[in-house]
């Protein structure tokens, strides 16, 4: 097991890497929460995991209720967060019961959104069980729900008591959701550990093999990563922002093709070759950067460039304009100097922006 701590003094938690769900209510009970917890996931994570994480905590003390939220991207809505809180007011919850998210991204944002705002805040446990969740969206305290014209439009800033990433979990996952988390671990690389990039491209073989020596190496160092970043700006006044390298764009081609077209990391792979493709317009990078990130996504099985569909340029920049990292009118971009150096930048011209949606 790999303990990461993410320092937020009364609010620092521990990231626990390489742990067993079987496990999960001792961790739990040293936590001192209440004896009523409310596990969040989907049907096909609780077909797999239910019947390791359901005896653990009740072994544990804990009085244990489930809500099932249907599998997807637009299932991450304020209609699924009422139904969490339906649940939780049925069953008595006060605000020291728990609720522990099981599942990828979606179940992590949702579950932490309602957590954040039942009853104002109740203990969060975040069990994630995709690549994504694990290196990303488990760690840092973003939560939140989608807007038919955003995503994540609608959250907090709220950090969960603990992480807990059991690997195991990683093998029942598809190839395809697999490689959606790659494109996250490849975002670490770029814009702020070249040394991982270089492991990455080493090593991306193992990865794919799920070879568990080298994950435990990558997806520690990803959290390590993260924790740093959070420590040092957890509600992403400056630094923090860097972690949205390829998410721009990534958001609104999600949001463009209605969360059916492109899973989240694919969508980010596209942002992220379209983020370098304007430094270089603007000058700020070199071409090399372009063929040593297209070559890694490429091997990681995710896509470079929009295929297969026509956008609209006004439809995009409408997205584009509503999204969270907008600032005083001005589109923000994270965009690559080097691997491992990153630079935001908000002065990007619209005509290089739309040059690289619809070429």
């Amino acid at each position: 097991m790999k303990i990461v701590k993410v320092d937020l003094k009364e609010r620092s938690y521990k990231i626990l890497v390489g742990v067993d769900l079987s496990e999960i209510g001792n961790h739990m009970r040293d936590l001192n929460l209440g004896g009523k917890v409310m596990i969040v996931t989907n049907p096909r994570v609780g077909r797999f995991y239910l019947p390791k994480l359901e005896p653990s905590l009740k072994t544990s003390g804990f009085s244990v209720f489930k809500t099932i939220i249907a599998d997807g991207e637009r299932y991450k809505s304020q209609e699924s967060a009422n139904k969490i809180y339906a649940q939780c007011l049925k069953n008595n919850f006060d605000r020291k019961s728990a609720i522990v998210a099981l599942g990828g991204g979606v179940i992590g944002d949702l579950a932490g959104f309602a957590a954040a705002t039942f009853m104002r805040g109740i203990n969060l446990v975040q069990a994630p069980t995709t690549l994504l969740a694990q290196v990303d969206s488990s760690v840092g305290g973003k939560v939140g729900v989608n807007l038919p014209d955003g995503k994540n439009m609608v959250g907090a800033f709220y950090q969960p008591r603990l992480v807990y990433a059991d690997l195991q979990t990683l093998r029942t996952l598809p190839a395809k959701e697999f490689a959606n988390g790659l494109a996250e671990v490849i975002k670490y690389g770029v814009s702020y550990d070249a040394c991982l990039f270089s492991y990455l491209e080493k090593n991306i073989e193992q990865v794919k093999k799920l070879d568990e020596t080298v994950l435990q190496k990558v997806i520690s160092r990803c959290c390590e990563i993260k924790a740093k970043v959070v420590a040092l700006d957890e509600r992403e006044k400056n630094l923090r922002a860097i972690l949205n390298f390829g998410h721009t764009l990534g958001h609104a081609l999600e949001g463009l093709t209605h969360y059916k077209k492109y899973k989240h990391g694919e969508a980010v792979a596209i942002g992220m070759v379209g983020a370098v493709k304007i430094a270089i317009s603007l000058q700020l990078a070199d071409s090399s950067l372009e063929a040593r990130l297209k070559e890694l996504l490429t091997k990681a099985c995710l896509p470079i460039r929009i295929k297969g569909i026509k956008l609209s340029w006004p439809s995009f920049l409408r997205f584009l304009q509503h999204d969270k990292k907008v600032l005083a009118g001005n589109i923000r971009f994270v965009l690559p100097l080097a691997v491992g150096k990153v630079k935001i930048v908000d002065t990007v011209p619209l005509a290089v922006i739309k040059n690289m949606v619809a070429p």
